[in-house]
């Protein structure tokens, strides 16, 4: 007994409901009644019964049928539903339910969505970036310096992480300046450097040049005492 009603269980099947629909019928300004409605439909059309009927629909509701035709005219007004019409191969006139145009409008709802999370983390990585530079500054950044760091985002297209590697790279070289720190990011960006690995890369090596250099020249000139210097981006 058990095992043939476990049966008629599996046929009975599933839909296919988009985990969309569940979490954004809310910003579509649909309200319960109209979500099982469209379930509803979803159900039929997956069971190839393109048309049900007010009567089919609200027996499987807690609506009557004057109910569940006012709905199915609500959606359609607002378009989440369409009908369709055709002749069959054998030149009848039939009419089905489409639900195109939900799922249209949920695709549409899905890209706001994410195009929105996008800004928001854009916006959060641009305030964390000044304050990066106001920390290493010491200081608010003044209205020229703000808007040449939306410059380098904005017109010249660095990415923010690179921004920070090349003010890391002149905290490192004792030259904390708006201008060096240019001259940093237009050098990265003549060599093709475009990931933090490539910066680091890049002003290790520099730096290890400059201090071979200099210990040549301590070697060439015992008298000099000067200390190590930082490759100079500005000198380039």
């Amino acid at each position: 007994m058990n095992q043939t009603i476990f049966l008629k269980w599996l046929q009975e099947g599933n839909i296919n409901i988009p985990s969309t629909l569940l979490t954004n019928y809310k910003q579509l300004k649909i309200n319960e009644k109209e979500l099982v409605l469209l379930l509803q439909v979803h159900y039929y059309l997956e069971r190839g019964n393109d048309f049900p009927t007010p009567a089919e629909i609200s027996a499987q509701m807690t609506i009557d049928i004057n109910e569940c035709h006012e709905l199915l005219s609500q959606l359609i007004r607002k378009g989440f539903i369409e009908i369709l019409d055709g002749n069959s191969d054998t030149g009848i006139r039939y009419e089905r339910y489409s639900l195109e145009p939900l799922w249209n409008k949920l695709i549409e709802q899905f890209l706001l969505n994410n195009k929105k999370e996008e800004e928001a983390l854009i916006e959060k990585e641009e305030s964390d970036l000044y304050t990066c530079f106001e920390q290493e500054f010491g200081r608010p950044l003044s209205p020229f310096e703000i808007e040449t760091l939306n410059m380098w985002v904005d017109d010249d297209q660095h990415e923010m992480v690179i921004i920070k590697a090349a003010l890391r790279e002149a905290v490192i070289s004792g030259k904390l300046n708006f201008r060096y720190i240019d001259r940093i990011l237009f050098e990265w960006k003549k060599n093709g450097i475009k990931t933090i690995e490539q910066a680091k890369s890049h002003g290790k090596k520099f730096r290890q040049h400059q201090t071979a250099g200099y210990k040549v020249e301590q070697r060439e000139e015992s008298s000099s005492k000067k200390a190590v210097p930082f490759y100079n981006w500005l000198d380039q």
